[in-house]
């Protein structure tokens, strides 16, 4: 396997290139019997008019494609990359579709049927090339057997997480650090595969480079330091290497154009879905005649606590015993309530607290003030996430769930604040499509639990 595994790239690499120029390669077919480019063109400018246009969709459709992790067979779970691949294509063929009637100079609203032909024909053609891939790649590369070496805190959370991706990962055996380095080094050269769960640093370090000296692939779970010094600068003084560590949030210029930006994005959306949200307004008074908005203590850039508006999809009394965070069967929330929550509707209010000034449309989601209280006990480092302006969506919105752990968030909101940049405020907006079609992101805790907090079991 490990042979094989210096060709997945070039596999991949050429299975991507294929499944884009078959994308390209129908789209001229649309192009020239439906939309006859030579009417539309000219004949003077035929090869380097078309040569240009099919080159500009291929663009297009790589950079949704890329944006969406559509490409990623193997890495993701299959039926997150066919979604990923329809969104692509949805969002490539409706930008080739403007461009097409500005060309020709038709109506938006006219020459329609193809355009959706082309789309049907690219959603079959890139979910067949999906299903394939994954088969070639289950047979190339079968699920590694791994050995997970554990410390005193109970591996039962990664253990399950790893259990999802069974078509990948397969623990096969584990180890304790309580047995000493030399009993854990011989279980490691056993296996092909180790992971290393949640154990001190010097211990993990040592592990890390055994690993290393022996050429073994090697897994293992980030510390709050470890994505500091991955998104440090590396200055050399002299003949010493060394990190910086500037930890001063956002520059001047990146708050002015994140805040344009912001304010831009929040009235085109607020403009765009304003019938929608007069529908949802009314349904919400017509079910009981509550309040419409739902406002909430919530923190903050700086620790700074601010009303969030949110409709309200819970019963008025919902949090007469206390602050809690919604559960999947939880009988505060009203039929209106679900359908707004499933489709992500119930934060639109938020785009208000965006243009006031109170959040961003990218950053950490903004904790209630008690609740993030009890995450500082469990976690003293909770507050870091506080360099950063609250956002409407956000990396750990993107990449993980309502469900997950406050540790976790922490982990990602702190990738992202530390590699912050416009373009990945783009890409994040962009990929928070793919959340309205993901229903693990709108699931609400177990049922019992008051906080997304998990406690650390000791073996």
């Amino acid at each position: 396997m490990e042979n094989r595994e210096q060709y997945k790239r070039l596999i991949m690499f050429a299975a991507s290139a294929a499944i884009l120029l078959i994308q390209v390669l129908i789209f001229w077919l649309i192009w020239k019997f439906f939309y006859n480019y030579d009417d539309v063109i000219g004949k003077l400018y035929f090869r380097r008019g078309n040569w240009a246009l099919l080159m500009l969709y291929a663009v297009i459709n790589f950079f949704f494609s890329k944006i969406f992790n559509a490409y990623k067979v193997g890495y993701l779970k299959i039926s997150e990359v066919i979604l990923s691949q329809i969104l692509a294509v949805v969002c490539c063929n409706f930008i080739a579709y403007i461009q097409l009637a500005l060309i020709g100079r038709w109506s938006f609203t006219s020459h329609f049927a193809p355009i959706i032909l082309m789309t049907l024909l690219d959603v079959a053609v890139v979910t067949g090339w999906v299903i394939f891939m994954r088969w070639i790649y289950a047979h190339i590369y079968p699920p590694r057997h791994m050995l997970l070496v554990y410390g005193t805190i109970n591996p039962r959370q990664l253990v399950n997480k790893i259990k999802t991706r069974a078509d990948k990962y397969v623990i096969v055996d584990n180890v304790c650090l309580s047995e000493g380095f030399e009993a854990v080094t011989k279980r490691i050269d056993q296996y092909e595969c180790t992971i290393i769960g949640d154990i001190p640093s010097a211990d993990r370090n040592k592990l890390l480079k055994y690993c290393y000296r022996q050429g073994i692939r090697c897994y293992t779970i980030p510390k709050i330091s470890d994505i500091m010094i991955k998104s440090s600068a590396t200055i050399t003084l002299f003949d010493t290497e060394l990190y910086l560590f500037r930890n001063r949030g956002l520059s001047v210029e990146q708050s002015f154009f994140k805040r344009i930006m912001d304010i831009v994005i929040s009235l085109l959306i607020l403009l765009i879905l304003s019938p929608a949200l007069i529908v949802v307004c009314i349904a919400i008074k017509a079910h009981d005649g509550g309040p419409i908005i739902y406002k909430q203590d919530r923190l903050t850039k700086d620790g700074k606590v601010f009303k969030i508006y949110k409709f309200r999809s819970m019963r008025v009394d919902s949090e007469k015993n206390g602050a809690q965070l919604a559960n999947k069967e939880d009988d505060r929330i009203t039929p209106v309530g679900r359908v707004i929550r499933r489709l992500h509707v119930d934060e639109l209010p938020q785009l208000i607290n965006i243009i006031k000034g109170d959040m961003s449309f990218v950053g950490p989601r903004p904790e209630r003030p008690d609740i993030a209280c009890q995450y500082q006990e469990s976690i003293p480092e909770f507050d870091f996430r506080l360099k950063m302006k609250a956002g409407l969506t956000g990396y750990a919105q993107v990449f993980g769930n309502y469900r997950t752990t406050p540790l976790d968030k922490l982990k990602l909101d702190l990738t992202y604040i530390e590699n912050y940049s416009i373009w990945l405020d783009i890409m994040i907006i962009i990929q928070t499509i793919k959340i309205f079609f993901q229903k693990e992101n709108s699931e609400g805790l177990e049922a019992g639990e008051k906080t997304a907090l998990k406690r650390k079991e000791k073996i």
